[in-house]
This record gives structure tokens, C-alpha cells and sequence, in this order.
């Protein structure tokens, strides 16, 4: 636990809402090592997030950038995209993706220090405030974290509470960073950052496998199976295009139903569920050309089977596994969180009793993982699969 008497709730900042302004400001940033970054959005009935404002923190200034009506963001862009600046955030998954829709730029290199601290003994995804509490007794103020940002003007209560989102972030930073380096973790830590900003650059393609996250998708036939995932797309696109979530058009619920009902023509397609009235309306033209489409595609070309539940039987070697992931954790001094999540054991299940060929998810299959942990897990899998034959 450190402990310091230099923080305080009592911040100042600049608010800057001009584009030239900004641009002069982006200048002296880029001579910094590292900056403290946040963002504030709203997302309540659009598919992107609407960006409200901008936190910039220099360890001695606060810099409230409000994004909504700058139109050139030349200068911004080229510091996100500079490598010599360290950008640091906290929980950054979400800030990336507002930034990246914003400015079309994602910023690297990232230090995400709720990653970070996962690493240095303060819980698993710690929120930004008990971070702040643990290191330094600091009890951030909450009135505004359900806010409307895209207000205008913000409130004085609106701004402080963004402004101090930011104000000792880089403190918190260098804190971490000599945590890390005494546990011989930064390379870890860098490394999943990255990965943290590479995620983020997949997002911004249509994913062809969302289907794969439909609850009980497994239960159903190729033929079904094949609308779904073209339903998935479709609605995928069609949230995209008009800037509405998902859910807006079709839950996956409906469009499992829709699947499973293959329906030719409205009359049918309105007996289900949550196809009614204006759902029909806007969409019901749509969904049974994309049910047409779907089943007049070469089946080569149509989505495998998927696999059943695990069977009972995967009891024992997903124990097995766990122990192996508590003990390596422990060990490592890391929440087994870390290591592997409960998707890497899924995946690497299903390899032995499903595909009777053990394989490691790509998280555990490569970088530092797979010599900490991966590489045992798979000898694990290896031999009870022996057992098994």
C-alpha cells in the first residue's frame, strides 16, 4: 500500500474547445513520455458511441477537450499515433472504441493501469476508484459517474469529476510501472496492452462468427444454423448503417426463432415473437430475403456443426485444469484470472472431447502464457485424452 500527502480532490483544468488551440497543445504533448488519458460518451440507444468529452492529464495540467464540435483533429491524431508517447488509461477497452470512432486513429502505445494492477497484487479488474483508495486513501467522488456528456455546458460537478479522472493517473502510472519491474512483470503487462489495442482494431469489422454467441446455437441443424449466422451478419451491418443497437432490430433470441422457423413469407414470420408490428415493417422484407439467401448459398460453404455441451465426464479433467491454473497463479502471485480465462478452458475441453485433437485457445498458444501456463495445460489435456483412447 503506498500512501502519499501530494494528492488531493482539489483540482484545476483548462477546457478547450478550440481546434487551433488544441493542435498547439498536441504539439507540447508530443515531447512527453506520457500522458493520462480518459474519455466520457453516451450509448444509450445508438450502435457507436457518441463521444462527450476528452480527459487529457500532463502530471501538472488537466485538459477537459470537448470533442463535439471540433471538426479537424489533425494534431490529436498524429499524438495518438506516436509512438514515443505513452498513452495511459484505465480500463481502456470502451476508451479505445470511442476513440477509434471519433478520430478514426487508435492510440498507441497504451498502459492500461487496471491491467496493470492486476498484476501487482490489488484484484482482479479493479475500477479506478478503489485503485485510488488502495494506493493512496484517496476517495474519489461518484456524484457524477451517470451523467449526460453530451450536455452543454457541463456542470462544474461534471467537470471536476472528469477532470480528477485524469489529475493523478500518471501517478498511479509510475507507481505501477516500479511495482512491475520489482516483480519482472512489465513485459507481461506491455504485451497485453498491446493485445488490448489490437482487439479493438478487430471490432471495427463485422464479425462473421456472432453467431457462435447465441445461446443454445448448438442445438440446431445446418440449414437453421446457416440463417443464423447470415441473420447475424445482416443485422449486424443493418445496426451499423443506421447507428442503432442490435437489439434495436432483432434480439438473438428472435433471430434464433427466426432461424429455427425458416419462414417464407410474413404471415409466417409474424407468428414469432417479437416480429410484430413495426418490426415487420422495417425489417420483415429483409429478414426473409437473408432466410432465401442464405439457403440458396453452395451448403460447402455453410457453418460446420457445432458441438454439443461438454459431457459429464469433462468433470475431472476441468479439475484437473483449474488446480493446475490455482497452483501456477499462486505461484506467480497473479489472480488466476490473468493466467486463463474460463474461455481458454472451454476451448481447450471441447479440443479433447469433441474434436479428440487437444489444442490451446491463441491466448494460451502464444506470448508469455504459453510457457507459464499453456504449455502444462496442454500436456494435461494430452494425456487424458491417452486415458480416454
Amino acid at each position: 500500500m503506498t500512501n502519499t500527502t501530494s494528492l488531493s480532490l482539489d483540482v484545476e483544468y483548462q477546457w478547450v474547445d478550440d481546434a487551433q488551440q488544441l493542435d498547439a497543445l498536441c504539439n507540447q504533448w508530443q515531447a512527453l513520455g506520457a500522458i493520462a488519458m480518459d474519455t466520457e460518451f453516451v450509448r444509450t440507444d445508438t450502435f457507436y458511441p457518441k463521444p462527450g468529452l476528452l480527459q487529457i492529464g500532463t502530471g501538472r495540467e488537466i485538459y477537459l477537450v470537448d470533442p463535439i464540435n471540433l471538426v479537424d483533429h489533425a494534431g490529436f491524431k498524429a499524438l495518438l499515433a506516436n509512438n514515443n508517447v505513452t498513452k495511459v488509461l484505465h480500463a481502456c477497452s470502451e476508451d479505445l472504441e470511442v476513440l477509434r470512432c471519433c478520430f478514426g486513429v487508435l492510440p498507441t502505445p497504451v498502459f492500461d493501469t487496471q491491467l496493470a494492477a492486476s498484476f501487482c497484487d490489488y484484484g482482479f479488474s479493479i475500477g479506478y476508484g478503489n485503485l485510488m483508495k488502495a494506493m493512496f486513501q484517496l476517495e474519489l467522488p461518484k456524484d457524477a459517474t451517470r451523467s449526460d456528456w453530451l450536455q452543454r455546458p457541463l456542470g462544474d460537478v461534471q467537470k471536476n469529476y472528469a477532470a480528477l479522472d485524469v489529475a493523478h493517473l500518471l501517478v498511479v502510472y509510475g507507481t505501477l510501472l516500479k511495482q512491475l519491474k520489482d516483480k519482472n512483470m512489465l513485459d507481461r503487462v506491455l504485451a497485453d496492452c498491446q493485445d488490448l489495442v489490437n482487439q479493438a482494431n478487430d471490432t471495427t469489422q463485422v464479425d462473421p462468427d456472432y453467431y457462435l454467441k447465441v445461446k443454445h446455437a448448438w442445438r440446431l441443424k445446418k440449414p437453421a444454423l446457416q440463417i443464423l449466422k447470415q441473420l447475424c451478419l445482416w443485422r449486424e451491418q443493418e445496426a451499423r448503417r443506421r447507428d442503432i443497437p442490435r437489439n434495436r432490430i432483432f434480439k438473438d433470441v428472435v433471430l434464433f426463432e427466426i432461424a429455427q422457423t425458416k419462414p417464407p413469407h410474413l404471415a409466417k414470420l409474424s407468428t414469432i415473437e417479437g416480429v410484430q408490428g413495426r418490426a415487420i415493417r422495417d425489417f420483415g422484407q429483409q429478414v426473409l430475403q437473408t432466410v432465401r439467401d442464405a439457403l440458396s448459398q453452395d451448403e460447402s460453404t455453410w457453418p460446420p456443426l457445432l458441438p454439443k455441451p461438454l459431457p459429464k465426464e469433462s468433470g475431472d479433467l476441468s479439475k484437473t485444469l483449474k488446480a493446475t491454473v490455482a497452483r501456477v497463479a499462486e505461484q506467480q502471485q497473479l489472480p488466476t484470472e490473468v493466467l486463463v480465462r474460463k474461455a481458454d478452458l472451454q476451448t481447450l475441453l471441447y479440443s479433447v472431447y469433441d474434436s479428440r485433437a487437444p489444442e490451446l485457445s491463441p491466448r494460451l498458444a502464444q506470448g508469455w502464457r504459453y510457457e507459464a501456463i499453456g504449455k502444462a495445460l496442454l500436456e494435461q489435456a494430452r494425456q487424458k485424452l491417452e486415458e480416454l483412447t
